[in-house]
């Protein structure tokens, strides 16, 4: 009798769980939270997305300006998809070469210096149709902006990143704090 009677106080004791009334409390709370935070979290990540784009570009573009003016030389950026000629298609990875027979092109024996990745199935960037091409005064071939967007064209999220003749590179801000950046001319991004 004692050893049925220790059985039932360890059972009793060690036997604990939610009521199904808990449990509803709980998944309400829980549907409620994610409600408000799902959104925030959103615009968090295609922000954090964008500026990592918008860096990585800088980056390079910086990157090569740089060293056209160390080394004297011709300096080119573009998007390739293959990594060996150029391209128009920004969204493809980026390389940069010293352009040794200034062709303008990358050619047999111009080593790859830099590339950066693919960009993200979340975003699109546009840019000019030509290669950026930094001269060893360091100023560009010709004035540019390059555009990045999310891909679902909201362009509260819009991105721009210029270049100047002299190869000044200036991140798109939003001046008049209407939500939108704008670009170095003052006109609003927009994405198509």
């Amino acid at each position: 009798m004692l050893n049925n009677k220790i059985t039932t106080q360890i059972s009793k004791t060690t036997q604990k769980g939610v009521t199904l009334l808990e449990m509803m409390i709980t998944l309400a709370i829980l549907a409620i939270v994610l409600t408000i935070v799902a959104p925030s979290m959103q615009t968090f990540l295609i922000k954090n997305r964008i500026t990592a784009e918008i860096n990585e570009v800088s980056g390079i573009i910086q990157y090569a300006r740089h060293l056209a003016i160390d080394e004297q030389i011709n300096v080119i950026v573009c998007p390739s998809a293959d990594f060996e000629g150029c391209g128009t298609n920004w969204n493809n990875p980026k390389i940069v070469f010293i352009d040794t027979n200034a062709d303008g092109n990358r050619s047999l024996g111009e080593d790859l210096l830099v590339t950066t990745s693919k960009a993200s199935n979340s975003t699109k960037i546009t840019g000019p149709n030509t290669n950026i091409h930094f001269k060893g005064s360091g100023a560009a071939s010709q004035s540019f902006s390059i555009q990045i967007c999310p891909s679902n064209d909201d362009k509260t999220y819009a991105r721009a990143l210029s270049v100047s003749l002299q190869g000044r590179v200036k991140i798109s801000s939003d001046a008049d704090d209407d939500g939108t950046h704008e670009d170095m001319d003052g006109i609003t991004l927009t994405c198509t």
